[in-house]
């Protein structure tokens, strides 16, 4: 225990940029670690790099097939043991369960890391925590999380959102969005009380700069709404009077605005434009039919309304933009309805997080070597709801 807590107060009192040599240092010292590494995951969730001073020291590995892949897909502690004996933990950096990397120890042997394994997942777990408080002061962790240059309406894309993945009592919640390094205008938001979560599903209209700009206006309108208290129907209307005051009608932008009630799952919708919800329930798939309403900004004063449905314990959402269903392949063929079931139904298996990458895989294959046209945006919700009360 006292080797614990001497490795949470360094890290708690490290220098932002320091983490991971202040990690290292105690992990060397207090464990008898003789490496530790720490890798991040790209944008595109392909690969995890490697953090260091530029340029990176060390290769790049595979999210897919490398043994620190697999305690990133699985948010397990995985051991891997040499043919000299020596074992290295590979251990997942998650927030809430934004999954963030790997942290990688060297150990002398198997038995040692299965002595300290459990202290040093603990340890992996408020890394991870620095990790995203140091984010405000330091680059290095943002650089370390890309393996190409991002675009500048990638940049600002990125930035604008909350997260990738997220996990609570009630649910699970993973997103991805596709070209990650020249991403355009789509984009997703949620935030959560002790009794509401609410999530918007943003398709953007246009392209590069101003596309991403115009997403950035309407999510901090929506943001702006939202903390005001404002019912989800209320910051619509908001967000489309800030939308159509900057651009009079010429820009518009498509969201799907949920508010899922906690305790009941009882789900209040507004439906402005084209994102698409599909709900996988005891293995049926069905799409989630509501009466779609006018985009944001399109025109001055629109007045929105609500609709409802219910959620059940073990229901899976998927949300997906028009980049998903409606690209291309090679031969014009549309990825379409009965494809986008048939990848929803082969990930069933799979964790929420993992869910919108293994769809946007499939879809690349359809799309072929041609670049994307259009941004694509997969969001995964699977529905527990709120344990019964002891």
């Amino acid at each position: 225990m006292k080797r614990f807590v001497a490795a949470v107060r360094a890290l708690r009192t490290a220098a932002p940029h320091e983490l991971l040599d202040t990690v290292r240092r105690v992990l060397v010292e207090q464990y008898a670690a003789d490496t530790v590494e720490l890798f991040m995951a790209d944008y595109g969730l392909t690969v995890l790099q490697p953090v260091s001073a530029l340029p990176h020291t060390l290769e790049p590995v595979s999210v897919h097939n490398s043994p620190q892949g697999r305690a990133f897909g699985s948010q397990e502690c995985h051991l891997e043991t040499g043919r000299d004996g020596r074992a290295c933990l590979h251990l997942p950096v998650s927030v809430r369960g934004d999954r963030l990397g790997v942290l990688s120890v060297g150990l002398p042997g198997s038995d040692e890391a299965r002595l300290h394994e459990a202290e040093l997942c603990e340890i992996a777990e408020v890394l991870g925590h620095e990790v995203l408080v140091a984010e405000r002061d330091t680059d290095l962790y943002l650089q370390a999380r890309r393996k190409s240059r991002l675009t500048l309406a990638a940049e600002m894309q990125w930035q604008l959102l909350p997260g990738r993945s997220c996990t609570r009592p009630e649910y699970d919640l993973g997103a991805q969005l596709e070209p990650a390094y020249a991403v355009h205008g789509d984009n997703f938001d949620w935030s959560v009380t002790s009794d509401h979560l609410m999530l918007y599903v943003t398709n953007g209209m246009g392209e590069g700069i101003e596309a991403s700009l115009l997403t950035n206006l309407a999510i901090n309108a929506l943001r702006n709404a939202r903390r005001a208290g404002l019912p989800i129907a209320d910051q619509a209307a908001l967000a489309d009077q800030a939308v159509y005051a900057h651009y009079r009608g010429r820009c518009h932008l498509s969201v799907l605005m949920f508010d899922f009630d906690l305790s009941t799952g009882r789900v209040s919708v507004v439906d402005a434009g084209s994102p698409r919800v599909l709900r996988l329930r005891g293995g049926a798939l069905e799409h989630i039919v509501l009466d779609a309403q006018l985009p944001l900004g399109m025109f001055e004063e629109t007045d929105y309304v609500t609709q409802e449905f219910q959620v059940e314990p073990g229901d899976r959402l998927v949300f997906v933009s028009d980049g998903v269903h409606a690209v291309a392949s090679p031969h014009g063929e549309a990825y379409g309805d009965t494809a986008l079931a048939r990848a929803i139904q082969s990930t069933r298996l799979l964790p929420a997080a993992e869910v919108p990458r293994s769809i946007l895989r499939e879809l690349t294959g359809h799309r072929g070597d041609a670049m994307p046209d259009d941004d694509a945006l997969v969001v995964c919700l699977d529905w527990r709801g709120r344990p019964a009360a002891s």
